[in-house]
């Protein structure tokens, strides 16, 4: 891709995670309400394609927007127990803008970070915790219609609705990808729903690259690794967009440990000769806060 990629919500763990990836790949914007610490800036990046501005100021948005060919949006409140002024603001109000000052701009690929909350009212008590675990079948797939646990969810179900619309009148790709729970260098630990749904850093860089180099509508993903215990399918993913994960919470013990020989997000296999992750001078060392808000 010749044009920029704007990425809102830059400073967020999963900013961060496609960044610490890709971040060499591609020409950037971030854009965050806070000023970001250069060491969450890849080097390309300038001070001019760095843009402090809250999604809701649409002037500003639309400034950031200008020339871009594709938009990651992450940006929002990312807590499951946000209030309901705070999703309506940040998550509603907020993706509107962006998408429709990309609509406006000519942007040709928008790839929206959706939850797993949209869906989270699929996990009811008679399905849990079998749900999560290797002898259950049971998937979902993306077709199913929204069915929001909490308001967090029901904003990222509104953001879908928002992408079909702008995606049919407009015929702008978009992307909807319901992230599971992103953690780094190992899947959350002694969490059975949280081992289900684990996105590596590695995958979660791999996804929105492809994302960002995939042909496609309008489409409803969901974004975790390979894992043995899932409850949503990979299928439209790989199909769709290519997406290949590298990495199954079954490669670890339920205390988060790699198991002896299993390939793992650092690359090594014995977890006894495994060399360290390579050094990352240009981002914070400590390990990133696990979350199933995303």
């Amino acid at each position: 891709m010749d044009e920029p990629v704007l990425l809102t919500g830059a400073g967020g763990r999963v900013g961060q995670a496609i960044l610490r990836g890709i971040g060499d790949d591609y020409e950037w914007r971030l854009l965050d309400r806070e000023p970001l610490p250069a060491a969450k800036v890849p080097d390309r990046v300038t001070d001019a394609d760095r843009y402090v501005a809250d999604i809701t100021d649409e002037r500003a948005v639309r400034e950031a927007m200008e020339g871009v060919g594709a938009v990651i949006h992450l940006a929002g409140d990312p807590r499951k127990t946000a209030p309901w002024d705070s999703v309506l603001r940040n998550n509603i109000d907020g993706t509107q803008v962006v998408m429709r000052a990309a609509v406006d701009a000519g942007v040709e690929k928008f790839a929206f970070a959706s939850s797993n909350h949209a869906v989270g009212g699929y996990e009811t008590d008679d399905r849990t915790p079998d749900l999560y675990r290797t002898d259950d079948d049971y998937r979902l797939d993306g077709t199913e219609p929204p069915r929001p646990g909490n308001l967090y969810g029901v904003s990222k179900a509104t953001g879908e609705a928002l992408g079909r619309l702008y995606h049919d009148e407009h015929g702008m790709s978009v992307v909807c990808v319901r992230i599971g729970n992103l953690t780094r260098d190992h899947p959350p630990r002694e969490y059975e729903r949280g081992q289900a749904m684990w996105l590596s850093h590695r995958d979660c860089a791999h996804l929105f690259d492809r994302c960002l180099r995939a042909d496609y509508g309008y489409e409803v993903v969901y974004g975790i690794s390979n894992n043995d215990r899932r409850y949503y399918s990979l299928e439209r993913a790989r199909e769709a967009l290519g997406y290949a994960p590298a990495d199954n919470s079954a490669n670890y013990t339920f205390e988060g440990e790699p198991k002896e020989g299993a390939a793992t997000e650092d690359g090594g296999t014995d977890p006894a000769v495994a060399e360290a992750p390579p050094a990352e001078p240009n981002f914070p060392s400590d390990p990133d806060t696990p979350t199933d808000g995303a």
